[in-house]
């Protein structure tokens, strides 16, 4: 198995950066324009891209502190993954420890995925920070996978 991970400050209470991973406005914000779906324990999320999607179960909610989503619907290699975030406080900063678990082996894809999670991660920041992330279909773009 491999994972993605990530760690990242953003200057704001981790009440906020909860608040980003876990309505879908603020899931909105940052990750992809055309998100849907329940946000509640058990319910299931659905983010649409411009090539594709996902549909993450919500299996874990701590307010403040911990957010992890199963990845139920897919591409082959991200399904029966789990998304992992992390937070705490540390001074003026929320540490976001993310993890993208449970890939059966590193291909090409996951090494694009990465890359891709860290440019959202980013983008993340910016929604708490500033009021504006930078969400699907305004990302940055790295290659034809997008």
């Amino acid at each position: 198995m491999a994972d993605i991970l990530h760690r990242i400050g953003v200057v704001a209470e981790p009440e906020r950066v909860y608040e980003a991973l876990t309505t879908l406005d603020g899931l909105s914000g940052w990750w992809t324009e055309k998100t849907s779906g329940s946000v509640a324990p058990g319910g299931v999320i659905e983010f649409r891209f411009r090539p594709g999607g996902f549909d993450m179960k919500v299996v874990e909610l701590e307010p403040g502190r911990l957010v992890r989503w199963e990845v139920v619907d897919g591409p082959e290699e991200w399904i029966g993954t789990f998304v992992r975030w992390e937070l705490r406080r540390e001074g003026e900063w929320t540490i976001v420890l993310f993890r993208h678990e449970g890939w059966r082996e590193p291909v090409e894809f996951m090494y694009h995925c990465s890359t891709k999670w860290a440019t959202y991660l980013m983008s993340l920041k910016e929604l708490v920070e500033t009021g504006a992330g930078s969400p699907d279909p305004r990302d940055v773009q790295i290659s034809d996978w997008h």
